[in-house]
């Protein structure tokens, strides 16, 4: 009997130091503050698969890093809201609407969005219209100024060293030669560009703003006039209700804090982030790494949606870089992307994810061929730009998903070359040719096209162009777009649209961006109704090592920007590495290369 009551008695002492244990942890758990995720916006935010490599792949964040950062945080029931902190956004407006859709599809979570704009640039804004609140410093400023568009013309520069361009083309609206064979912009360029603009101007940033800020008295007209009188310091902003709040950092954290009545956070900076792997220098084995190639894509035994990423000027060979450290479209990369898709039996579809202004015409179609003997369903994606031979590839797709800010259209062809002959003789520098046949210095850089050279020329480019409208109709057709050749060649002619133009006309068959790619894509080739189907991205990058041993200058210029003044230059000079590494390519389907819309 005592050994009884004494069990019992031990039993009651654990099972109270239980309970008191239970109710600390309770106590406890109620004082952890609540975790809030925090993401910097900033730059420009590329379309890639990534790098395979152990060491740059941390070092890489694309648009779809972010964004999965994003989905990351809505579902992780441990945050409790995210701060969004936006500065210098360099993005186009295809990523701008991928991003704000991103934004307010976390913000269905019931979780809240607090931005805080540093300097409060235009497209900064427009992505923090889709946050709950928008801070700024009593410093900072607003700079809702509108919108333009700029064309940087060469010609007088050329005249000035004795070069001229000789280019001959397809279409009164590709313009893309314009800057090396005019002093201005033509009608039919100018026009285009005032279509452009006012589908920006009325769509991207004044009904943007109307949705986000407007109240109930606001219209389209008093947002326009606000516009007309920006930019705005900090408070003027805060007193016609263009932003929610003035506070310097501390200030807009203890917003936050009252937001979600708690006196302390857990501020989670960079969520989501992949931390960069540690390389131990001094161990030969981990040298390994850095030395060894990139690893092929893997791929699992999931069924899943094969992401092909289509980013930059589209060039024969294997792409790279251009002389500006910018990304090029190989033929033969992505071919071989293509392949590894179309051969992996768990890829069920295929997304190819756009973001080119086009190139080399040949290129293009090789690129457009190869898509085409893939069977599986082909789903095109536009992101800022899928322009010109941009766009000759998406014809290969059953169905073209552009965000409405993307530029796309553009179905024209050009050829040409940059006569240095003058530029030589100025320079003490005279060259004889001894030739044989009639058209043998069609592509000599010190002499300009004869009459037959002209002729041949304009051969090239008109074949050239009936394959490509030819085959865009086909493929319109195949989307089941209902198009004669008329109308096409009505909205061809080298002419740009954005998405929303290019929805109305036929020229694309959906409004919206990777997601709903991706969804359409998942359905098509039978996967599970889930809401994020398997990816296997293609093509990855180069290893580390063969970045660093790569022969040419321009892959490490992407590492001067760094540099003052490097990266003005750069956006300067925007177009012209593109261009060279054209040079040896005869017939090009590419859009203006120095377009800027801001």
């Amino acid at each position: 009997m005592n050994i009884r009551y004494l069990a019992s008695f031990f039993i009651g002492v654990a099972l109270l130091s239980n309970s008191a244990w239970a109710q600390d942890k309770k106590a406890e758990e109620k004082k952890k503050p609540p975790q809030v995720a925090h993401l910097k916006f900033s730059g420009s935010l590329s379309e890639s698969a990534g790098s395979s490599d152990p060491f740059l792949s941390s070092m890489q964040e694309t648009l779809k890093s972010r964004l999965d950062r994003l989905k990351k945080a809505a579902k992780d029931p441990e945050i409790a809201g995210l701060i969004l902190e936006i500065q210098d956004l360099g993005v186009g407006w295809g990523k701008l609407d991928e991003l704000t859709a991103a934004v307010q599809d976390f913000r269905k979570s019931g979780k809240k969005v607090f931005c805080y704009l540093q300097s409060g640039e235009m497209k900064d804004y427009l992505l923090g219209l889709s946050c709950d609140r928008i801070f700024v410093p009593e410093s900072g400023w607003l700079m809702l100024t509108g919108m333009r568009a700029e064309v940087t013309f060469y010609k007088e520069l050329l005249d000035l060293v004795g070069a001229s361009a000789e280019f001959l083309k397809m279409g009164d609206f590709k313009s893309a030669v314009e800057p090396y064979t005019r002093t201005s912009m033509s009608e039919s360029s100018r026009k285009q560009m005032e279509s452009m603009l006012d589908d920006y101007f009325d769509y991207s940033i004044v009904k943007r703003i109307l949705a986000g800020r407007g109240k109930p008295q606001w219209t389209a007209d008093k947002v326009r006039a606000l516009i007309d009188k920006g930019p705005y310091t900090a408070k003027d902003a805060l007193k016609l209700g263009l932003v929610d709040q003035v506070e310097y950092y501390p200030g807009f954290i203890e917003a936050f804090k009252k937001e979600l009545n708690t006196e302390s956070l857990a501020l989670l900076k960079n969520y989501g982030k992949s931390k960069a792997e540690e390389i131990d220098l001094s161990n030969p084995f981990a040298l390994l790494k850095l030395l060894a190639g990139p690893k092929t894509a893997a791929s699992n035994n999931k069924p899943k949606v094969a992401v092909v990423y289509a980013s930059g000027v589209i060039t024969t060979g294997s792409g790279g870089m251009d002389f500006l450290g910018d990304e090029a479209v190989g033929s033969t990369s992505m071919i071989q992307a293509i392949r590894q898709a179309e051969n992996d039996k768990t890829v069920k579809a295929i997304v190819l994810r756009i973001d080119s202004p086009g190139g080399s015409a040949l290129a293009s179609d090789l690129i457009w061929a190869e898509l085409k003997r893939c069977k599986k369903p082909i789903i095109a994606s536009m992101s800022d730009v899928a322009a010109s031979g941009g766009y000759y590839i998406a014809m290969a797709a059953s169905r073209i998903f552009a965000d409405p800010g993307t530029l796309t259209g553009s179905i024209g062809v050009f050829g040409g070359k940059i006569n240095l002959g003058g530029t030589y003789g100025k320079l003490g520098v005279k060259t004889e040719v001894i030739t044989r046949g009639a058209n043998a210095n069609l592509f000599s850089t010190s002499h300009g096209f004869s009459e037959s050279e002209k002729l041949a020329m304009t051969r090239l480019i008109e074949d050239c162009y009936d394959q490509f409208l030819t085959k865009a109709l086909e493929g319109r057709k195949k989307a089941g777009q209902a198009m004669t050749r008329k109308t096409l060649e009505s909205l061809a002619g080298g002419r740009v649209w954005t998405g929303r133009q290019a929805k109305e006309n036929g020229l694309i068959d959906e409004l919206g961006g990777m997601k709903e790619a991706l969804a359409y894509a998942a359905k098509q080739g039978g996967l599970p109704d889930v809401s994020e189907p398997e990816l296997l991205l293609l093509p990855k990058s180069k290893s580390f090592i063969d970045a660093l041993l790569d022969p040419r200058p321009e892959a490490s210029l992407k590492h001067l920007e760094a540099i003052p003044g490097v990266s003005l230059l750069k956006k300067e000079l925007q177009g012209l590495g593109g261009l060279l590494m054209l040079r040896q390519e005869p017939v090009w389907t590419l859009i203006p290369m120095r377009l800027n819309l801001r």
